[in-house]
């Protein structure tokens, strides 16, 4: 169960990066089906987010999926938007991932 959890979180955590790079798409909600889309994704981060917490405790879950959400989207703006690539950037990108980790071998769950 425990395996399961960590899982679906994780698969939210990439459905959070998802709606996050649909929000650029949607131009503020101007435009129909990024807008739904993103919603969609939205639903299914949050749906499997309500999962995970089944088997781990909320303010680990809460925060390896923010986390996940938080790097994937920079990484992903990287590739696709060409943003910066900068060391300091790169540092603090790692220092996130390592709190993700920290977390998910550290939890009791």
């Amino acid at each position: 169960m425990q395996n399961t959890a960590w899982i679906t979180l994780f698969f939210a955590g990439l459905l959070e990066t998802g709606w996050a790079l649909g929000l650029k798409y949607t131009e503020g909600f101007t435009k129909v089906w990024p807008s739904v889309a993103t919603l969609a994704v939205m639903a299914g981060s949050i749906y499997l987010l309500s999962r995970s917490l089944s088997g781990l405790p909320l303010g680990t879950a809460y925060a390896v999926w923010t986390g996940i959400g938080a790097v994937g989207t920079v990484i992903a703006g990287i590739v696709i938007f060409g943003e910066s690539r900068s060391v300091v950037r790169l540092l603090c990108i790692l220092l996130i991932v390592s709190g993700i980790v920290g977390l998910r071998f550290c939890s009791d769950a």
